[in-house]
């Protein structure tokens, strides 16, 4: 692990809010972790398209959380992805 965040900058999933307010994350190499706490059922966009929803939280702050979308090939490779991963 640490050769995998060498010169990156961990981020919190309950700091990414304010980080996001305060510095320019473009400009650095960070990575965050998160927990899927809630998986929504699949649903479909109105040109048929379907996608999932998750919420994630990093478990140090339960009501910060970060909804991510999965579309496309992300979604078909993940869509089954349970509950309780990181």
């Amino acid at each position: 692990m640490d050769r995998k965040m060498a010169n990156r900058k961990l981020i919190r999933l309950s700091q990414l809010k304010s980080k996001l307010a305060t510095e320019n994350l473009e400009e650095i190499d960070w990575v965050t972790f998160g927990v899927i706490v809630k998986k929504v059922t699949p649903q479909s966009t109105n040109n048929g398209r379907t996608f999932s929803i998750w919420r994630l939280n990093d478990l140090r702050d339960l009501n910060q959380c970060v909804s991510l979308f999965l579309f496309g090939d992300v979604h078909k490779e993940h869509w089954k992805t349970e509950q309780g991963t990181v």
